[in-house]
Parts: C-alpha cells; structure tokens; sequence
C-alpha cells in the first residue's frame, strides 16, 4: 500500500487484509479498526435508512437510538442489541458486507497443498491471480499430435520442454547467439488415473532417433510437412528445420510408444525467474563446484541457488559424475523434486506477495498447446496435479546405451533390453512407487472375471471389430483364431462404432466360460472383459464382441498388462539427494 492510500479503506491492498488463521489454515478478512463491522442488519435497499446524502452525517451525530436517517410515522427505525456498536454510515459501508475474495486468496485456495509438477502448478496459480496474466501464456496448435481437451477422469501425458532458446530478454549470453531453441531437456509426465502417482521420464538430448515427417502450423493458417530425419539427435525434433513442439510429441510417441497428450515448454529464462520468485531453492553437492564454463561456484553441502546460479546449477555437466549429459540430467531432477517442495511448502504458499510473483513469472515463461491454453482448463490440469503426493513422483530415465557406432562417446541409444518394459509400466499406469491402491473391493471383483470353467475353443462365438488397431487387424485375428487357435465359430464385421484405447470382449453372464478362454487365447487381462450383452452373429446365435483397440499388437500377441513396474535407477520428489 502506497503512503497516499494510507488510512483509506478504498485503498488498502486486499492482500493486506487476509490473514492466516493458525487454528483453521485458512485465510480470514481483517478489517482496519477504522472500518468496525456492525452486528445490526443492514438496512433493505431503498428504505428510509438510506435517504439522501445527509443521513451518514446525522448517523455520525445521533444518539444511540436514533435511526441514521428519521423514519417515516409508520417505519419503525432499525434496532440493535444493547452494547452493540453504532452501525458504520452507509457510505462507508458500501461493498464491505460481502467482501471480494483478494487476488493472494484465490491463488491460496488452488495451489494448497501437494504441487505434481512445478511448471503445470504454477500456470494455473497465475490464472487464479489476474485475469490479464491469460495473456501472459503464449500457445501453439500442434494440430493431431496432441488432445484437443483435458479430461479429469483419465490418466494423462504432458510433455515438458526446456529450450536452449538464446534470443528475447534474459537469454542472451549462453552458447550460440539467436539459436531458435532446441528440446534440451525434455521430461515426459504421467499421472495415474487415480491421481496416487506420477513419473516424469527424462529423455536424453542426445538420444538417437528418427525424426518422423511433422505436419506444422504456419502463421497464415496453412499446414506445412517438415520432412522426417533418421539416426538424428532427439534434440533436434524442435526448432530444427522449423519443427514445433507438436513435432517433439510425434517423437516420443515413435520412440517409447506413448501418446502425449499436452506439452508446456519454458526456455532459460524460466528457471531465473521462478526460482527468484520462490525466494531461491535448496540443492546440495556432495563435493565443492566450481565450474567456469557455467560459472556455478558452491560449496560442499546445502545451498540456496536463484537467478543466474539457479540456471549454472541446472546447465552444469563438468563438475558432475563423468561430465555428460546423463548425469547432468539427474542433477536437474534433483532441482525440481526441491523446486516442488519449495512451492508446496508454507512458506510460499502462506505468503500472498511471493504466490503473486511466482504467478507472473511463471506465466510469462510458458508456452502451451491450445488443448489446454484456456485458463479453466489450465485450471482443472492444476487441481488434479495437485492430488499426487509427492513421495509418489518419480523420477527415472529412458534406459539407453553408449552408441555403439561411435568410437568417442557422445550420443546414447534406446536400451531395447530395458526400456521396453519401462514404455509398458507408463502406457498401462502401472506405479514406479508403492502406493496404496484405490478401490480395492472393484479391482477384485475385476480380477474374478478370470475365475472359473473355461469353455473349448471350438465352442466360443465371437464377432470381431477393428477399434482403433491397424487397418486388417480385425481379418488377422479372424484367420488366426479359426486356423489356428480352433475358434470355427467366429466372424468379422468390420469397423467399431467408436475407436478404443484398449481391447475389449464384451458377453452377456451365460457365455463367462467362452470370454475366459478367448481371454486366455488373446493373452488378455482381466480389466479387458466387459461383462455386458452379447449380440446376435449371422446366423442369429448369441456371440461374444471382440473389439480390438489402440492397443493391439498383432494375432497372437499378448495384451497381458503389466501389475509392477521394473526395477530402474530413481528417485522421488520428496527426498534431498546431494548431487554427486
């Protein structure tokens, strides 16, 4: 509040005027002295009491039971309890008997408690401060790579980039002048449909991939397809050629098998202002650093790092572990399990002034895809973030190899041994952490559908439907079935009314003994039966629906999902780990 306002209710900051209630935890109106809230009822709009502009004035002078304005002979003048204080004029009570909640109070009210993800959280905080700061987050159409909405009710995939971008204010002075940015760190975050966790994978900048063909927007509104690249760093899958994030989404997708849903995507300056905003961030080394390529110096031990040191810490690769970009990746996970812990702790989100600069900073540093580029979406992202505890976000790392084509050791390849089962634990919500299951009573009574008699093979009657698998999946499984597996009583309709992420066999309760076989025949787990109708074949027969979905791998190939993630190299967003 500015020394003119001083004294004047009309001019005091309204986050002045919330205070934290030890008691409760919430933040309550505490109006000045100057301004006493009355217990008399205010007067009805358009009675005496509110009569011409002189009736403050005589209020202010009258004695206790005088009315502040005179009543008619037949409108008895508003009473009090005795003791009570004199109700406060009209002109200075106008708006305070329904307060407006301050700009801090609303920040409070959705960013309590646990923050999944500091770069999703915080956006949503800034929308909840002003609503000009919408204008603060830039968007991109990334067309079909991504969602066009978000659902509360699904598991989800947002794609986190941080650019190497050098150009606009507070990115000059690092490495290439007026680079267009490349996905330099990139971290891929899944949250579990029952929001009990989450795991952001990092995927190395220096992965070799193939790019695939990226169709992207143009800013006359036409589509242009920037060509595909092979055996390419996956750094380059952004800003290379003119590739957008969309372009970087269609590449984890050929990579790991994992649709991406959204992508939020900040450059160097980010990580400056953000932590700046926050009052600075723990870290630790296990060992002093003085690195003068990035200028990071700290000693041994606990540090607080903001602005310019904040971004050595994350940008250093020399003073840790062999100086690659793989350790350096682990260090920058380090910073943001603390990051998190920083803006889920009281001591930021108890202060309104610093939720209001983290809010501003944050969403100037932002862009997102224009499937969640509106405030209540961004909104309804943070509020489900937020639901994750953070004992249960885990960090880990796409499982890679030194290239074996190179002779001096610069970029890594997919670990086919390992990261495959990685990919299946992500893409069939299957938790890195232990965590107490929701809903148990349901996930038994799901397991029991596999209980019981299984009929013959040659007894099931199945209609089969392409859902959403390749095209002639629905024939493959067709001439699989009947010739191989002895299923003679099985046919195939085409397309499925809607396409679905997961195959299913819906049946009505008599034909439990055929869905269970053909469960066992199609490497099916349990959640895949769908305990429903059946519907009539061609010759009038009451017939198990086959639906193959997204899912599908091919006739024959199990769809069994995973029950336990495989052992990685992690760690998780609730614990301090000294980088080393």
């Amino acid at each position: 509040m500015d020394a003119q306002g001083r004294g004047r209710a009309d001019n005091i900051d309204p986050a002045d005027q919330w205070v934290l209630n030890p008691n409760t935890g919430e933040y309550e109106l505490r109006l000045t002295p100057s301004a006493p809230q009355s217990g008399v009822p205010r007067p009805r709009r358009g009675s005496p009491a509110n009569a011409g502009p002189g009736a403050g004035t005589r209020a202010r002078r009258a004695p206790e039971r005088e009315s502040p304005a005179t009543p008619g002979p037949d409108v008895p003048g508003p009473r009090r309890r005795r003791g009570a204080p004199a109700e406060p004029p009209p002109g200075r009570r106008k708006g305070r008997t329904k307060p407006k909640k301050s700009k801090a109070k609303k920040i409070l009210l959705w960013t309590g408690g646990s923050m999944a993800f500091v770069l999703v959280a915080v956006s949503a905080a800034g929308y909840l401060y002003l609503k000009h700061l919408e204008g603060n987050v830039s968007t991109t159409d990334v067309g079909s790579a991504g969602k066009k909405g978000f659902s509360k009710d699904e598991a989800f995939n947002i794609l986190i980039i941080g650019t190497d971008k050098r150009t606009g204010k507070g990115n000059e002075g690092y490495g290439d002048k007026g680079s267009v940015g490349h996905a330099d760190t990139n971290i891929l975050l899944h949250v579990s449909k029952d929001r009990t966790n989450a795991t952001a994978l990092s995927i190395p900048r220096d992965l070799i991939v193939d790019v695939p063909d990226c169709p992207t927007k143009q800013p006359d509104g036409s589509e242009k397809v920037v060509p595909g690249t092979q055996n390419v760093r996956f750094n380059t899958s952004l800003g290379q050629d003119g590739r957008d994030p969309g372009c970087t989404m269609r590449t984890v997708k050929a990579v790991t098998g994992i649709s991406v849903d959204h992508f939020m995507m900040a450059d160097f300056n980010a990580v400056k202002t953000l932590t700046s905003a926050v009052g600075g961030v723990d870290v630790c080394v296990a060992h002093a650093v003085n690195d003068k390529e990035s200028h990071l110096k700290l000693p041994a031990g606990k540090s607080k790092v903001e602005g310019e040191q904040a971004l050595a810490f994350v940008r250093t690769r020399h003073s840790f572990g062999n100086q690659g970009d793989l350790d350096r990746i682990k260090v920058q996970q380090q910073f943001l399990g603390s990051l998190m812990r920083k803006m889920s702790s009281s001591d930021t989100l108890t202060n309104p002034a610093k939720l209001i600069s983290l809010a501003e900073a944050a969403t100037k540093a932002l862009t997102v895809d224009t499937g969640i580029g509106n405030v209540s979406t961004l909104k309804d992202v943070a509020l489900e973030l937020k639901k994750v505890p953070t004992k249960n976000i885990t960090f880990t790392t796409v499982p890679v190899l030194d290239n074996p084509a190179e002779k001096v050791k610069a970029t890594v390849v997919v670990n086919q041994s390992q990261a495959p089962a990685v990919f299946d634990a992500i893409k069939n919500d299957v938790s890195f952490t232990a965590v107490k299951q929701k809903e148990k009573k349901e996930k038994a009574e799901v397991a029991a559908r596999l209980k019981g008699t299984r009929s013959a093979a040659a007894d099931i009657r199945v209609d089969i439907y392409n859902g959403g698998a390749p095209g002639g999946s629905a024939q493959e499984t067709l001439n699989w079935l009947q010739n191989t597996e002895g299923v003679p009583k099985s046919s195939q309709l085409g397309n499925a009314a809607a396409p679905l992420s997961k195959t299913t066999v819906e049946y009505s309760p008599d034909q439990a003994d055929q869905a269970r076989k053909l469960a066992d025949l199609m490497g099916l787990s349990a959640s895949a039966l769908k305990p429903g109708k059946s519907e009539k074949n061609s010759q009038g027969l009451p017939a198990i629906v086959l639906t193959l979905g997204k899912d599908f791998k091919g006739a024959g190939v199990s769809l069994t999902t995973p029950t336990k993630a495989p052992e990685v190299d992690k760690s998780t967003a609730d614990k301090t780990v000294c980088a080393s």
